[in-house]
């Protein structure tokens, strides 16, 4: 391996749109934010070294052997967040980044591409929220020089946000300083939007330039062996520092360097999305979806320990992942039709035992609706929901959690959900579901997860759709300004406001019916929904909401009165025998 002579940002991005600088399979996908690319541009016009990176020349003869992928140059986190495989043309030879990815990205997004991240508070089916932006540079604020943050003010913008300029900034698109002319294309921009005057712009515009263009900045040293298990611990060594892979991002390339029929990283990607978009959404992750592979190829050890991934597991979890996966997808569905997303379930891993006993059944989607099943989804709902209600289940341990739990659903070769079974494995491990009145008084007011025990205490296995945690006495109606309007004394008002969220003043809507019900009272809406009395008082009653109050005045003795009602049906649920009167 040797230190090569350095070469100029442009030239290194040139590389790049040739497709002549390609990542390896076992690298990890792009994970800078704007802010960092930001630092990163901060960095080259403050003229500090950004660091040395290595390079893997793979001969013609080599090049198609491997798996290969390009830059990302329009990052879009919803749409276009992986590398895109690269399609190696036979006989040609390739340069692959096995260290500073990362950068050169990141300079590849900046420089000729764009980014986009969704905005806050906004769905993700929502057209508005992934808004591109691309990198632009302010000319004319002057650089603060002795800033340990920024002394240059970079910022990805979209054209609009750029355009809307308070009069003080002028804010240059990056990207366009790639075909400036080295001599006269600093002067001729300056004077084509007034700034030819402006001392600091040119200043800035042509350090800019430069930085760019003509300054060798990128520092590389470069291995030519040609052996991938060579390379693969090269890798392993230089990635460990700076901004380090998860173990997942490691196995995972692992697991694609030895998969031969498929390509593992593009699979196990795609997968991930696909459950991601189920029902609601959900935030599985590819660290998980591995754990689940190995659970569900019965390997013996399913820790994120490099030997779990060498070539027997993988060449059985490549044979087995038509059913590996659709196990994981009806499983994936199977939560979703309980009511759960990304915003409800607290334990992502409850997804492995739950999609290991319809792959040890054999239960297809059938399962999800069959009224054959109805009694075990209920068992199985059943279990789910106490166990993401218990705190310290899914905690510390888990590895050991899981293999417990497969080897007691694997000892069960037919038959119906195993909960008790299940229960009684989890015991030793200091992981019992058992409650006592102590946690039933704690769970009455804070749960761990408010929607686990509002859809033990509400809601059946039939109910699916798209669920609300919805605020009885709406949070719009607890401000000091209004409650005071409403008559509440004035020594109760932080009272009110801190049980606006405790358990007794929620409950589950369907999606549509919390749209509606809105800022709406609830007695009011309840009126409106159920104007029979009957219904009316049965969904009361159902919902532990008896003598529902017409004015917020009220709202304490409510919230009391439901608090206690809770308790008993936790306690009558969960099998917890009350030494107090309720």
């Amino acid at each position: 391996m040797a230190f090569q002579t350095p070469i100029t940002i442009t030239e290194a991005l040139e590389g790049i749109e040739r497709s002549e600088y390609v990542l390896p399979a076992i690298q990890r996908e792009f994970k800078w934010d704007t802010d960092r690319i930001c630092r990163l541009f901060d960095s080259i016009m403050r003229g500090y070294p950004i660091g040395a990176l290595l390079f893997w020349k793979v001969d013609a003869d080599h090049s198609s052997s491997y798996t290969f992928y390009d830059f990302v140059l329009n990052y879009h986190e919803r749409d276009a967040p992986h590398c895109p495989i690269h399609h190696t043309m036979p006989g040609r030879p390739l340069t692959a980044v096995l260290d500073g990815q990362q950068r050169l990205t990141a300079l590849n997004v900046g420089l000729r591409g764009s980014h986009a991240e969704k905005r806050p508070r906004l769905r993700k089916n929502n057209p508005d929220a992934y808004p591109k932006k691309e990198l632009y540079l302010d000319l004319c604020t002057v650089p603060s020089e002795g800033d340990e943050e920024m002394e240059y003010q970079f910022r990805f913008l979209t054209d609009k946000e750029a355009a809307a300029s308070n009069g003080e900034a002028h804010w240059f698109l990056v990207k366009d300083v790639l075909n400036m002319e080295p001599e006269l294309g600093v002067l001729e921009y300056l004077q084509g939007v007034d700034l030819a005057t402006n001392r600091e712009a040119a200043k800035t515009l042509a350090r800019l330039r430069k930085a760019m263009q003509d300054d060798p900045l990128i520092n590389y040293y470069e291995e030519r062996a040609q052996d991938l298990d060579k390379v693969l611990n090269m890798f392993i060594r230089v990635n460990s520092a700076g901004m380090a892979l998860s173990y997942s991002d490691m196995l995972l390339s692992i697991a694609t360097a030895q998969w031969k029929e498929r390509n593992a990283r593009d699979v196990i990607f795609g997968f991930v999305d696909d459950i991601n978009r189920i029902g609601q959404g959900f935030d599985f992750s590819k660290d998980l979806v591995l754990k689940a592979g190995l659970a569900l190829i019965d390997a013996p050890d399913i820790r994120f320990k490099v030997t779990n991934f060498r070539s027997t597991n993988m060449t059985t979890l490549q044979e087995q992942w038509d059913s590996v996966s659709e196990s994981l997808q009806t499983a994936v569905q199977l939560l979703a039709g309980f009511g759960f997303s990304e915003g409800t379930l607290s334990a992502n891993n409850v997804l492995i035992p739950t999609a290991y006993y319809l792959s040890h059944r054999g239960l297809g989607t059938p399962y999800l609706t069959s009224s054959n099943h109805v009694g075990d989804r209920q068992t199985l709902r059943y279990w789910v929901l106490k166990s993401l209600l218990k705190p310290g289940v899914w905690g510390s341990g888990v590895d050991t959690l899981l293999t417990s739990l497969r080897n007691t659903l694997r000892e069960r070769t037919n038959g119906a959900f195993p909960s008790d079974a299940l229960e009684s494995a989890m015991v030793p491990l200091g992981k019992s579901l058992q409650f006592d009145e102590e946690e039933i008084e704690h769970i009455s007011e804070s749960p761990r997860s408010v929607y686990s025990v509002l859809a033990l205490l509400y809601r059946d296995v039939s109910s699916i759709g798209d669920v609300h945690i919805d605020h009885i006495f709406p949070q719009s109606r607890f401000t000091p300004t209004r409650l005071r309007r409403a008559g509440v004394p004035e020594d109760q008002i932080e009272e009110f406001r801190q049980k606006m969220n405790g358990l007794p003043n929620l409950q589950l809507l369907d999606g549509p019916a919390n749209i509606s019900k809105s800022d709406t009272m609830p007695m009011e809406w309840a009126m409106e929904r159920y104007p029979d009395s009957h219904d009316r008082e049965l969904y009361l009653a159902s919902n532990d909401m008896h003598e529902l109050p017409d004015s917020i005045t009220s709202f304490l003795d409510f919230y009391e009165a439901r608090r206690q009602r809770i308790i008993g049906r936790l306690q009558k649920l969960l099998g917890v025998k009350s030494t107090q009167p309720i």
